[in-house]
């Protein structure tokens, strides 16, 4: 007999079907935004090498770091929209083979031209990767499980950071073997690994719940069933629902705060490594080593505040504690001289930068399904994506301006006080748009 999925009896079959989703999907999902993260900020741990080896300067270093987010804006919604008609099994492998290749083709670097242009292509070839994600989730995943998923999904990046830069170091270290400078190897090899794991995307990810082996039907239908919650057919076109992607004040508001989260969380990303040789610390690996404990501040953010968030209920609050936090730990390590301190200070504000990732999406995702969620969703992506070119640049005229790599913390204390401001504005968005959305009470 068939359990009906709104009925009480079938959350214990929901539960188990969300289990296994978890288990045999986050680890792909993993790989590839592990990789996709490791190959995009990889280029940090070159930024002193790039300009002793080929000439590339502090500014032109942060103009090259941040163009790979013009491109990969550009691409962003028509990338998503290409997925949503092919499936993202098929897109993610794609994506990952083509940025692997130019990842790797990053060792044949030989100026600041071609260094544009390397990293201009990076970014087209991985347009499309995350929506593609986090479309996966509202495919998969009911509402109450999506603010924990895609703190899960941000276990990559922030692994990414503990694991990737050592990583990243220890390859450098490979400097003069078979005529290659360190930097070389790093780009080929990680390039390589990357381009494996878009064959193992191909191979192992379900487009749907339908396509999962693992699954039973019934399990299936339930996956689905909850998933789509109370979507429409209607927002499996676009047409007609231009507004309900990109127009609604909500998602025009989240959009802005979440360039501001990305100005801060890539320009401190994307020049952390030159912060820490800044502090006195020498070596490729000792950097690298370093630079990795911001991981452990972000890697606690993504699996701390979606608990938080269970006790708190209150996201957008949530957000604007984050954002104030973030401000309070910059501008205590703009006044501190202590090296110990302000790296401690730096892993604690990616606590907030980071934790504050999942709840934007779960905000997000709980007002949009279909082909609306993959546009609406690639849209935030593509707002956020101009964050990650603006902070490498903004701080890198802040350190072309004062000589301290440090001085970017002033562009961290300035984008999170705006982000706060904003937070009443998302309120008042997001209480009107449920208040729009909610059910006319049907008189007796």
């Amino acid at each position: 007999m068939a359990i009906n999925p709104l009925s009480p009896a079938a959350d214990p079959l929901h539960e188990r079907a969300t289990r296994k989703a978890l288990v045999r999907l986050l680890p792909i999902m993993l790989a590839a935004y592990f990789m996709a993260y490791v190959d995009r900020t990889n280029v940090a741990l070159a930024k002193t090498h790039l300009q002793a080896d080929v000439g590339v300067g502090v500014t032109a270093f942060g103009l090259g770091a941040g163009i790979f987010f013009v491109s990969y804006a550009f691409l962003e919604v028509p990338s998503s929209l290409v997925m949503h008609r092919i499936g993202p099994r098929r897109w993610i492998a794609r994506i990952a083979l083509t940025w692997g290749a130019l990842s790797a083709a990053m060792m044949f670097v030989q100026g600041a031209w071609s260094f544009y242009a390397l990293r201009f292509f990076l970014g087209m070839a991985e347009a499309g990767l995350y929506p593609t994600l986090m479309y996966m989730v509202t495919v998969w995943f009911s509402q109450k499980h999506r603010a924990t998923v895609v703190g899960f999904v941000y276990l990559a990046p922030t692994v990414a950071l503990v694991v990737g830069n050592p990583t990243g170091g220890a390859l450098m270290e490979l400097d003069s073997v078979l005529g290659l400078h360190g930097w070389q190897w790093m780009f080929l090899i990680e390039g390589l690994v990357t381009m494996l794991v878009g064959v193992l995307v191909w191979f192992s990810l379900p487009e749907a719940p339908r396509d999962a082996k693992w699954l039973t039907s019934e399990e299936a239908g339930i996956l689905s069933a909850r998933a789509a919650g109370d979507g429409s057919e209607g927002e499996n076109r676009i047409k007609g629902n231009l507004k309900k992607a990109f127009g609604r004040p909500f998602i025009v508001i989240v959009a802005v705060i979440y360039l501001l989260n990305q100005i801060t969380n890539v320009g401190i990303v994307f020049n952390l490594p030159s912060i820490v040789e800044d502090l006195n610390i020498h070596g490729s690996f000792l950097i690298g080593l370093v630079s990795g404990s911001s991981g452990i501040g972000a890697t606690v953010g993504v699996l701390l505040v979606p608990v938080v968030h269970r006790r708190f209920g209150n996201e957008v609050a949530l957000i604007g504690i984050l954002a104030g936090a973030t401000a309070v730990t910059a501008a205590i390590f703009v006044v501190s001289s202590s090296p110990a301190v302000q790296i401690t200070l730096i892993a604690v504000s990616m606590i907030f930068v980071f934790g504050t990732l999942p709840l934007f999406w779960s905000v997000a995702m709980a007002r949009m399904s279909g082909l609306v969620a993959a546009a609406g969703l690639a849209f935030i992506n593509t707002i956020g994506l101009l964050g990650g070119f603006l902070g490498p640049y903004a701080f890198g005229l802040a350190e072309d301006a004062t000589g301290n790599p440090g001085a970017g913390l002033w562009v961290v204390i300035a984008c999170s006080v705006a982000g706060v401001l904003l937070t009443p504005l998302l309120a008042n968005a997001v209480r009107d748009e449920d208040a729009a959305e909610a059910p006319v009470p049907v008189s007796p």
